[in-house]
């Protein structure tokens, strides 16, 4: 099994975890704060309509001619996507909120490209 790097959740410093009754409280344990762009798309569930923008540019460039053109297409996508959530994130938003986000970001994305 492999190892990581992430502090468990009981190597937190005293005093650093949300309080029982703090505002904070209820988004313990689900911020996306420290997590990955894969890792936010998978836990929001929006890997399927992120999907939805990438084909719908993949037909709007022409398609692909090889699979060295993937990459170079669907990079700007996702980084465009990671500084919208880059913008948009403040400490302690949860997983729905994240996901709201990227929904609205990727519906303006879709309209935009139809």
């Amino acid at each position: 099994m492999a190892e990581t790097n992430r502090p468990r959740e009981d190597d937190e410093p005293e005093g650093t975890k949300p309080q029982p009754g703090s505002p904070n409280a209820e988004n313990a344990g689900h911020s996306v704060f420290g997590m990955t762009l894969e890792e936010i798309i998978d836990a929001t569930g929006e890997f399927q309509h992120l999907n939805e923008l990438v084909v719908l540019q993949i037909r709007r460039s022409g398609g692909l001619k090889s699979p060295d053109d993937y990459f170079p297409l669907v990079t700007p996508i996702l980084d465009l996507l990671e500084t919208e959530i880059r913008a948009c994130s403040v400490q302690g938003v949860t997983k729905q909120q994240m996901k709201l986000i990227i929904q609205d970001w990727i519906d303006k994305e879709i309209a935009d490209v139809k």
